[in-house]
This record gives structure tokens, sequence and C-alpha cells, in this order.
């Protein structure tokens, strides 16, 4: 299968899992085969994901069940700790008591504590007491019944791998598939190479003949899945949990392409170069932030415990002035009211990004008002409303068995990709766009959804999901306002493994080269990942009196920054791992992984590797670099709150659209959700299309009828409102016919009276 493009496997194996039985049953043998045996070979990969997702999350469950109980436990027992720690103490003053003699130090001893209570007070610290390094491993052991229930299946269904650093812990894998083949078990040949301290107490007890098989296996169970996460244990056909690391340039094919990926990211291929010109940026930097904090009103040092601390006051609300008052209500009191099925086709009849749906088997369909009938699926799917609300037994294109049809073979990832693509650079080419940028700047942020069916692609979070488990729609947000990019994350994983997906996967001809985001977004291994890439990383600092600021040059006078910047970079760590750093660059540049999958192994760790240590070594100068322009250049930092603010306008749209079912996300499996946040995404920016559309139309109204539009008042305008667009009610899917022929429709007289 290997030599077969892997779009059309999981194009076909995805027509397999959609068309009915009958469809694949008069299909001619070949194909017929074809896709049964792509529907096999994809879904294989699929379910084992998902397997090792379930396995993840009772792993996960097990372990915090253990921590809860030992907290407990040991809330019950601090009484009788206390006691008998009292109990010693009275025995230890004796023995610190320099007025008795050494002869008498027993006698005294006994005299004020008896030997018989003294030795159950030291009986009861051992027991009650934990070493600094336990982590409730006992109450884990406690668990081996739980583990056992899926322990055998595991080991017999799935083969794990392993890089040089997870060979210890895959020979312990081995000798417990071993262990279920025997009768009666013999732990004395058990490797306990894996075994860190911590556990080493329990597996391998004092004067223990042998390793303790239940304590043996829960650590084997428990190291095991520290190892995948970081990815030193792999499973070879598991597309989330195999090693993205194989995917890397490397060998001769990254020999023959190095110098290629150094011209086209602007790196060299030795590392001087590129840490003297850091040091150069850095130093100026430094210098430059020195010589304003006088003049800084925003920052301030202060004193504080082991080093100072660096206070920067927020941003003042940004004043609008009249003019801007007066044009915002003069576009908005012009722009027309629509139903969201009328804006939807009018888009369609502008951009034609309907005609980007293709059936799932490829072939053309033949069949009439196949957009009418796309575009009442995508407005169920972006409303959460389901069909019933758009289904019309008069009207062929909208009849139930037309709708399922549709969102059964046309409704996909790549289709809602294409589509989106289309408006995206649709909304690219009118004038007033330019206005508000260029489309190199772009914000990530988030957008929650609670998932209340049972599912393993959704996790819990009280403060997002109440007692519920939810969904992360990750999404990037154009300085032009349309969303070029989507993720959908289960739960509330780290922002960081996802952001550059934005800038390497989308498919539009924006070229975003700055993403603004959160404090959440960002680390040290993506700063040093956006660095090496070319693009720039700039999140909004919510505690940047506790952030590190670092340093080449030891003995650098930075002036008031001086005790801030005492941290210095180990450029030695770097340059020795020079060549690897390019290479996943390069990798990511060529498109061989993907940056979230990297990401994950590389974070996702509290043990990380030596390239995931390189990466966030090297992140730790453009970090700098970024955090000393963000504290001297205030207008920086309002351009990022600007941008961050759009993306949240965006989610205001959004929320008011999706208000079917509560806002909550009823899909099952992951590509269910992806579908229907895609088609949400996708309707979003339609509506964002048509609003430009129309204010342009407006502004240019305006300066007809003589009004003085200023630029600055146009840049401050925007196109994320929807008062005047009804997304509820029962839907028409009728267009005049000179809307349809691209005219627009007539402007709204701002001095008619309101209905």
């Amino acid at each position: 299968m290997d030599h077969l493009p892997p779009n059309r496997l999981r194009d076909l194996a995805r027509y397999g899992a959609a068309a009915r039985a009958q469809a694949i049953a008069r299909m001619v043998p070949e194909r017929r085969r074809a896709t049964l045996l792509a529907f096999a070979y994809a879904f294989e990969g699929i379910a084992l994901d998902d397997a090792l997702d379930l396995l993840d999350l009772v792993i996960t469950d097990i372990l915090h069940d253990a921590q809860t109980e030992g907290e407990h436990q040991r809330l019950r027992t601090l009484r009788d700790l206390d006691a008998a720690a009292l109990h010693l103490w009275e025995a230890i003053q004796v023995l610190l008591d320099e007025r008795v003699d050494d002869a008498s130090v027993r006698r005294q001893a006994f005299a004020h504590i008896p030997r018989q209570r003294l030795v159950a007070a030291g009986t009861q610290v051992e027991t009650l007491a934990r070493p600094p390094d336990d982590h409730y491993f006992p109450e884990l052991v406690d668990r081996y019944r739980r583990v056992r229930r899926f322990l055998p299946t595991l080991l017999h269904t799935v083969t794990f791998e392993g890089t040089q650093a997870g060979q210890p812990l895959l020979a312990a894998v081995r000798f417990l598939t071993q262990l279920e083949q025997q009768r009666h078990p013999d732990m004395h040949h058990a490797p306990l190479d894996f075994v860190p301290g911590a556990w080493r107490r329990l597996v391998v007890p004092r004067r223990a003949p042998m390793a303790d098989r239940h304590a043996y296996t829960l650590c084997a169970v428990e190291r095991r899945q520290e190892n995948l996460r970081r990815r030193d244990v792999l499973v070879a056909r598991s597309e989330r949990w195999g090693d993205p690391r194989v995917k890397l340039l490397q060998g001769a094919q990254w020999d023959a392409l190095r110098s290629q990926v150094c011209r086209a990211l602007g790196r060299s291929e030795s590392p001087e170069p590129e840490l003297h010109a850091l040091a150069e940026q850095l130093e100026t930097a430094y210098q430059r932030t020195v010589a304003n904090c006088p003049a800084n009103a925003a920052v301030r040092v202060a004193p504080g415990k082991g080093r100072d601390t660096l206070t920067l006051t927020g941003l003042d609300k940004l004043e609008e002035p009249p003019s801007l008052l007066k044009l915002r209500d003069a576009v908005l009191r012009r722009l027309p009211r629509v139903d969201l099925p009328e804006l939807l086709l009018e888009i369609h009849a502008r951009t034609g990004f309907a005609h980007a749906f293709t059936h799932i088997s490829e072939s053309d369909a033949r069949v009439a008002d196949l957009p009418i009938s796309l575009c009442a699926v995508l407005l169920a799917e972006a409303c959460n409303i389901g069909l019933e609300p758009v289904v019309r037994s008069d009207i062929p294109a909208l009849t139930r068995s037309r709708l399922s049809w549709v969102q059964q073979n046309y409704l996909r990832a790549e289709t809602l990709t294409r589509a989106n693509a289309q408006l995206v650079d649709t909304q690219a080419t009118i004038p007033l766009v330019q206005a508000w940028g260029g489309g190199e700047v772009a914000s990530a942020d988030r957008l929650r959804f609670v998932v209340p069916v049972r599912t393993i692609n959704a996790g819990p979070n009280r403060k997002y999901f109440n007692a519920e488990r939810g969904v992360t729609d990750y999404n990037f947000t154009s300085d032009q306002f349309p969303g070029f990019h989507a993720i959908v994350i289960p739960g509330t994983l780290r922002d960081s493994m996802y952001i550059l997906d934005g800038l390497l996967e989308h498919q539009t001809r924006l070229r975003p080269v700055e993403i603004m985001t959160d404090t959440a977004g960002v680390s040290e291994v993506v700063f040093g990942l956006f660095w090496l890439l070319g693009y720039q990383v700039s999140p909004r600092l919510a505690d940047i009196g506790e952030a590190r600021f670092w340093r080449l040059d030891p003995t650098a006078d930075y002036g008031v920054l001086n005790t801030i910047a005492r941290a210095r970079v180990n450029t030695r760590l770097i340059a020795r791992n020079w060549d690897d750093l390019l290479r996943v660059a390069g990798s990511l540049h060529q498109g061989t992984v993907s940056a979230s999958e990297l990401m994950r192994s590389l974070l996702r760790s509290k043990h990380p590797s030596t390239l995931a240590r390189a990466i966030g070594t090297l992140g730790r100068l453009p970090k700098t670099l970024y955090m000393l322009t963000y504290i001297d250049d205030e207008h920086y930092r309002r351009r990022i709150l600007t941008q961050l603010n759009r993306g949240e306008g965006r989610h205001s749209i959004a929320r008011a659209v999706f208000h079917g079912q509560r806002g909550e996300l009823r899909q099952r499996y992951r590509e269910g959700q992806e579908d229907q946040l895609g088609a949400l995404g996708l309707v979003v920016n339609a509506l964002v299309l048509w609003n430009t559309l129309y204010m342009e139309a407006v502004l240019k109204q305006l300066r007809t009828e003589g009004m003085e539009v200023w630029a600055a008042d146009v840049a401050r305008l925007s196109p994320l409102v929807h008062k005047h667009i009804n997304f509820q009610g029962r839907y028409s899917f009728a267009l005049t016919e000179a809307v349809a022929q691209g005219a627009l429709r007539p402007l709204q007289d701002p001095d008619e009276l309101d209905e």
C-alpha cells in the first residue's frame, strides 16, 4: 500500500464508510475490492489511534484516582503523624541537650518517653510519612485489577516499538507478554532497568526474593504511557501515536536538500553567523529598551525577593473620535437586512464556492440545483439545528433524501477547505480590505464547545465545560477578518502544540508571517521553531513580571534590567545540534512532517529530549528580543490587542450562528466534529465577505453624497456585525434574478423608520 497516494486511499476509505452497502455491492469487482481494502487499511489505523487515545484517558483517570485517594488518606492520618512526630521530638530534645552527658542520654530519653511509646511513634512515622519522591504509587498498585481488565488484550493486540531510550521499557513489555502465557509466573528474571527510584521500593521490596508482580505491572503501565507521550515508545501503524521523527528529512535526502532549505529559510548552514547576528540584535534591543525606560511610564522595575520584578501597566481603552462613531452608524444603518440562506446563495452567486464541493466518489453529479442543497446543509450544520428546519418536500433540492445524500457525499474536510479558500481569496480582492491589513498578520485563539455525548474526542475542564467534556476549535483569523484555518482539539490541550499548523497547512493565498496569540499559545520551543522558519510569534503576555529575560554576554551592562536579565543562554547546546535544528525546520517547510505531530513529541514530556532542549534554548533568544520590544513599544502592544479582538469578534458571530441545541456540539467522532465546525467557519466567512461587499458599497455611496470619510476611521470599521442578518425561523432559498446575476441589493434608507 505504500506506493499508493495517501489522499486517494483516504478518499476511498471515506467513501467506503459513507456509502450504503447496496451502493458498494453494485460496484464492479475491482472497484469494490479497492474500496473495501482502502476502508480496512485506513480504519485499522483510525481504530488503533482511538484505542490508544482511550488507553491514555484510562491511565490518566487511574493516576488521578490514585493521587486523590492518597491525598485523602494523607489528610486522614495527619493527626496520628503529628502525635508520633511530637513524641520523637521530645526524645530528640534530650539528645540535643548538652547538659545531659552521653552515658545517660538513653535513660533521660526513656524517662521522658517510655521506650515502648517511642518505638510505637517511630513505627507510626515510618508507616505514615512519605518520601519526597513519593507520587502515590502504593495507591496506584491497589488498582491492579482495573489494569488487568485490558492489559492482556493490549499486549496481544498492539505492537510497541521504540527508540534507544525506550528499549529498557520495551524489554519489560516483552516480559509481561511472556507472563500471560505462564500458569505460574516467575518474576525472578524481570528486567528492572526501566524502574525509577521512586518505584523501586515497591517493585523490589526489601528482603523480597523477586519483584512484586502487581507493582511491576503498574510501574510498566505508568512508564509506558509517559514514554508514549514523549515518543520514546511508539506504535508504527498509528497516526497520532507513531514517531514523527521518522518523517524528518534524513540521510542522503537531507544532504541533497540542506542548501536549498537554508536558502528558502534564510538560514546559514553553520551556527556561528546566526548566533553572532542574534547577539547583535539582542545587544541593540537591550540598549534601546534601557535608554527608553526613564520615559516609558508603563514600565516599572521594583526590588523583589531574590531578583527585581518588572511591572507593565495595561493599555487604556482607545478613544473613538466622533467622526468614527458617525461613520460606523451611517454604515450600519445602510446595510440591507437579509436571511442567512439568501446570504449564502448570494455569496455563491458571486464566488461559486459551492462548486468546490465534489462527490466523495470523485464522479460528476448530475443533479439540479446542487448549490441550493449544499447551502441548506451548510446552514443546518453551522446553525446546529439539523436538517429538519430546512427540509421542504415541495422543493426537489430541499427534500430530506436529497439533503441527506448531499450531507453524506459532499461535506468533508477537503471540500470545506477548498470552498473556504475561495471565500478568503475573494475577501482579499476587495479594496476596503486593504485598509484593515495586508494579510501578513493573523491571530490564533480558542472557541470552546461542550460535547454532552459519549466520545473519546473530548476532554474535561470544569473552567470551560463544567461537569461535561468538550473540545476546542483552535482557529486562525487574518487581519483582513476571515478565518483561514482551524483545528479541533480534544479538551483543552496546550495551544502551543498546534499554533504552527495555521501557518504551514492552510490552503489560501494569504501568507501571514506573524501570529498573535494569548500567553497559552507560546513556549520557548514555539519561539525557536518560529524563528527557524522565518516567522514571528507575538503573544499578549499576561505574566511578563514572572518572565525570564536571557542574555549572551555575561559582562554586559543593561542598567535597570541587569538583575532581571541574569540568565545566560547555553549557545554550545545550540551549536552542537544546529544541523538537527535545520533538519527539523526543513522537514516542516517541505511538509514531510505535521507541525502538531512534531510539537506533541517535543512538548508532551516531563523529560524533554536533547532536540527539544536545543530548540527551546534557541527560542530563548527570539523570545527575549520579543519581550524587549513588547515592553518598549506601546503601539506594538496595541496592534496585538487589536488583532486578538478581531479573533474574539469572529467568535461572537460564530456563537450567534451556532445557536441550536444550546450551542453544544453533539458529534461523536472526530471527523464529524471537524466537518461541522468547518461548516461553521465557512458560513462565518461568507457572512464576513457579504458584510465587506456591502460596506464597500455603502462607503462609495457616502462619498458620493458628500460625506467626509477619513482613512483612519475606515481602518477601524469591522465587518463582524450581524444584527441585520436573520439566523432563525423557517428558511427560504429563493433568490431574485437580479441578485443571482451579480447585482447588489438596494441599500437601506437610513431615514426609514424601523418596523
